[in-house]
């Protein structure tokens, strides 16, 4: 059996490592959670628990597993961060599983889930019906984002004897000073038009932008790094 006064100094140990790790990773080991946020966490807790009631593990090796599993996870996060490409690998990416009111099956299928689920996450945004959405989106933490349709959206144009008009999706072009160019196509746009629009605010270079969002009827909203 383990004696209490190393058990006590292999907890607190453990707890300040822990603590730190946590502080180092980000918040995004508690909230917005993604799967490999999830795996890494679960991993962590174990290797620290193991470590903890194994006789022949000392406190040098739970700090050196510690540490290195820490900076591991750290250094894949930093690079999800540089490289968009790699984000969508580790991370997923979001997914339209309602587009101008019509439930994407094929997406619901790939993504694992059904009807059922789907009404649950609608419902936790407050609408009972799925023929309420104009736009539902399957995030990478699991949840959902949704667009009501303009008829039913608080305070509604209904209730106000207004004619119904058309929604429509926000639509990224520019994330982290890259053009997302399938956005781009779907909008019906090129890159000299996306230049253009950049340059009527003052922005030469692309890689100024941080973030980039078109919307209806023809607004592009531009977050640079220096803002």
């Amino acid at each position: 059996m383990v004696p209490f006064t190393q058990l006590t100094i292999e907890l607190i140990l453990g707890f300040v490592m822990l603590f730190l790790v946590t502080r180092l990773l980000g918040k995004t080991q508690i909230s917005q959670i993604t799967p490999f946020d999830f795996i890494s966490s679960l991993i962590l807790g174990e290797l620290l628990g193991n470590a903890i009631y194994d006789e022949n593990v000392n406190i040098f090796s739970i700090t050196y597993a510690l540490v290195i599993w820490g900076l591991l996870v750290y250094l894949i996060e930093f690079w999800t961060q540089k490289k968009k490409s790699v984000r969508g690998f580790l991370e997923g990416q979001p997914v339209i599983v309602i587009h101008k009111g019509k439930i994407l099956y094929p997406s619901l299928k790939k993504n694992k889930l059904d009807i059922n689920q789907l009404q649950g996450l609608i419902r936790q945004k407050g609408y009972f019906s799925l023929y309420d959405v104009e736009y539902a989106i399957l995030e990478t933490n699991g949840t959902i984002s949704v667009l009501p349709k303009s008829d039913v959206d608080s305070v509604t144009r209904k209730d106000l004897d207004l004619p119904i008009v058309d929604v429509s999706l926000p639509i990224s072009l520019i994330l982290d000073g890259e053009i997302v160019y399938d956005n781009l196509q779907e909008l019906g746009r090129n890159e000299t038009w996306l230049k253009k629009k950049l340059f009527e605010q003052d922005i030469v270079h692309i890689t100024d932008v941080l973030h980039a969002e078109w919307q209806s009827p023809d607004q592009l909203l531009i977050t640079t790094y220096s803002k």
